[in-house]
């Protein structure tokens, strides 16, 4: 598998899919990653450092061009706990947990983000804005209660099926409720 490739689908399906979002700096992007199924393997059967290294180049560089914060999903045997910067734990109020996600317990990609990140922590529960879904791990528990799909132009990395979502504001009322301001709204005071 040629990791360059990796790294710029990675960059291109990120950045494509914050401009579908239209994610904005500070809000939360949650990446769920199969190291495994980018090599064209069975979920949690081939984990590769190397892989993980060039998605997470791949992802920096948008978020670093955007500002948004990113949160990696670990695997099943850490209950899809999330790794964040310190400062995206403290802003949200969030509860850390004592781990270390490692590739046989974390998964690749999330073990990796755990080295890299300035102030890694470890968290249960969070809230995103957006995700993307690489392999199929299954990220909607972490996503706002209204998600919304995003179609990315690029389906795969590698060898590994991408979806991805961006979430809205719960739309509540019935037929008198409104939903944008305008001004003809104040007429209603």
């Amino acid at each position: 598998m040629d990791l360059l490739t990796i790294e710029k689908q990675a960059s291109e399906v990120v950045e494509e899919v914050v401009r579908l979002s239209e994610l904005k700096p500070g809000q939360l992007l949650v990446i769920g990653c199969s190291t495994s199924e980018v090599l064209g393997k069975h979920i949690g059967k081939a984990g590769s450092k190397e892989v993980a290294a060039a998605l997470y180049r791949g992802i920096r560089s948008v978020q670093d061009s955007h500002g948004f914060a990113v949160a990696f999903q670990c695997c099943e045997h850490l209950n899809r706990a999330l790794v964040v910067e310190r400062d995206v734990m403290e802003r949200n109020r969030w509860e850390e947990v004592s781990v270390v996600p490692v590739p046989t317990a974390g998964g690749s990609m999330a073990a990796h983000a755990y080295t890299q990140l300035r102030d890694a922590v470890v968290v249960e529960h969070i809230c995103a804005h957006a995700g993307i879904d690489i392999g199929d791990t299954l990220i909607g528990m972490h996503l706002r209660h209204v998600a919304v799909p995003v179609r990315p132009s690029h389906r795969t990395i590698g060898e590994a099926h991408v979806t991805a979502a961006r979430t809205r504001p719960k739309l509540i009322g019935g037929a008198r409720a409104v939903y944008e301001w305008t001004a003809a709204n104040e007429s209603c005071t």
